[in-house]
């Protein structure tokens, strides 16, 4: 009989085990799959690519040319890109950026939330920075900065 029970208590133990993985596989995907559709529907209308062609910006965001701007050299190219928006939802464009820079192989360092958003990327040769701040009158700023690397010495 103690043979049985303890046969029934492995036996639910592995069942629980199992569970419980596929639990946490199915939680983990849903989250990834609601950032994806999040990147996709909040921002409808299609992003552009303004002086990075591995930057994507969303299209209902305006360019700031003044407050922007962008030095280029025969090795490097690097730059400020400002963006506004009036009445924008923080969270939906962090997941737009994070999405979309994962899909240029863009790796994420890390990121701040807060007042200021800020998510840090990197690339072998180049670093990129995104600040996204809520001014008190209502418009959203975003700010991304590309630059280089800093060489490595010997």
């Amino acid at each position: 009989m103690e043979r049985e029970a303890y046969q029934r208590q492995i036996a639910v133990l592995l069942i629980l085990t199992f569970l419980l993985a596929v639990m946490w596989t199915a939680c983990s995907s849903t989250v990834k799959e609601r950032r994806e559709e999040a990147a996709k529907t909040e921002w409808k209308g299609t992003g552009r690519y303004y002086h990075f062609d591995d930057v994507l910006v969303p299209g209902e965001l305006k360019y700031q040319q003044k407050e922007s701007f962008i030095y280029e050299t025969p090795r490097f190219k690097t730059g400020v890109m400002v963006f506004s928006k009036w009445r924008v939802d923080v969270g939906s464009l962090v997941d737009f950026f994070t999405y979309h820079m994962e899909k240029d192989n863009w790796k994420m360092v890390n990121s701040y939330r807060g007042k200021e958003s800020v998510l840090n990327f990197s690339k072998p040769d180049r670093t990129c920075t995104i600040k996204i701040s809520e001014r008190w009158y209502g418009t959203t700023e975003v700010e991304i900065r590309v630059g280089p690397l800093g060489e490595k010495k010997m």
